[in-house]
């Protein structure tokens, strides 16, 4: 603030100065000419203005500057921003182009292993099947053995009740009681 004022009075005092000098240049012609004043005040306006241009430009130089370089630092930031940027982008693209490799490698392995599940599973259903298969064949075996026991002893009874019924038939009392005496008599013979 101090310095305006010291400026601002250095200009009066200028002003003051060329006017008075004016006047005096203008009073030694004795008015020989009728343009003196009117160059003269063109001459101050000159200075005044001039004087306020450099004042002006000295005050709006830091300003300038500190803009200037918030315009460099954002230029610099947004470089590197863009640079980021790029890189991402190429980035993205590099690994959009390897996405469809990655599809067709994955749908490759799926159908790999698809066709590797689907071996195993008829090698286990084969394998299934075989065990069936072998179950079952020795469950017949068993089957057919305990049916061919049940049938000799269905015909060892059938042969029992049938000869049963035939010596029941064929037996007659006399033929019994020769048949005991007969026993008898080869215990009678015999060494005990």
């Amino acid at each position: 603030m101090n310095l305006r004022k010291t400026m601002f009075s250095a200009l009066i005092v200028c002003g003051l100065s060329l006017f008075l000098a004016a006047a005096a240049f203008a009073a030694e012609e004795g008015g020989a000419k009728a343009e003196g004043p009117t160059e003269i005040f063109k001459w101050i306006n000159f200075v005044i203005v001039a004087v306020a241009l450099i004042w002006a430009g000295r005050k709006a130089a830091p300003w300038f500057r500190d803009n200037a370089a918030n315009i460099s630092s954002a230029i610099t930031k947004a470089q590197a921003a863009k640079a980021e940027a790029d890189r991402i982008l190429k980035d993205a693209e590099q690994r959009l182009a390897r996405l469809e490799d990655e599809v067709r490698t994955i749908r490759a392995e799926a159908q790999k292993d698809a066709a590797a599940e689907a071996e195993r599973i008829r090698a286990l259903a084969k394998s299934d099947v075989e065990k069936i298969g072998i179950a079952a064949k020795a469950e017949i075996e068993a089957a057919e053995r305990a049916a061919r026991l049940e049938l000799k002893a269905l015909a060892a009874k059938l042969a029992v009740d049938g000869a049963e019924s035939l010596v029941a038939k064929q037996l007659t009392p006399q033929t019994q009681d020769a048949l005991i005496a007969g026993f008898v008599r080869s215990l009678q013979g015999s060494p005990n």
